[in-house]
């Protein structure tokens, strides 16, 4: 979707349910998410350490969000790095929900 100072793709794995980052075709992080109806409920983002303080998670998460807006729907940030993201970047305010305790448990419920 996009090149930084390392040549990174953002692709969208439905089959995994992440955006997946990868560096010369290695996956080297990912933001993980779950659908409850129209809304993205995304609850854990990595990097690979060897990748650390490259620019990979933000560019990750912004393509991740700019994809979740093409599609119509909307963000839940229950993970804390898109949370952070989400408070630097307003553009995304008009399709953030608030993590609610119905949404924390409906996720428990997925994730097991």
């Amino acid at each position: 979707m996009s090149e930084s100072s390392t040549t990174a793709v953002v692709e969208r794995v439905d089959t995994e349910r992440r955006y997946e980052i990868l560096v010369e075709g290695r996956r080297v992080g990912l933001t993980a998410y779950r659908d409850l109806g129209g809304r993205r409920v995304f609850f854990h983002t990595e990097i690979d350490e060897a990748f650390a303080g490259q620019g990979l998670a933000p560019q990750l998460v912004q393509q991740a969000l700019d994809d979740v807006r093409a599609s119509g729907m909307r963000i839940v940030p229950v993970c804390p790095y898109v949370a952070k993201f989400l408070k630097r970047h307003d553009e995304f305010t008009d399709i953030t929900d608030r993590v609610t305790p119905d949404v924390l448990q409906w996720l428990k419920s997925q994730l097991g």
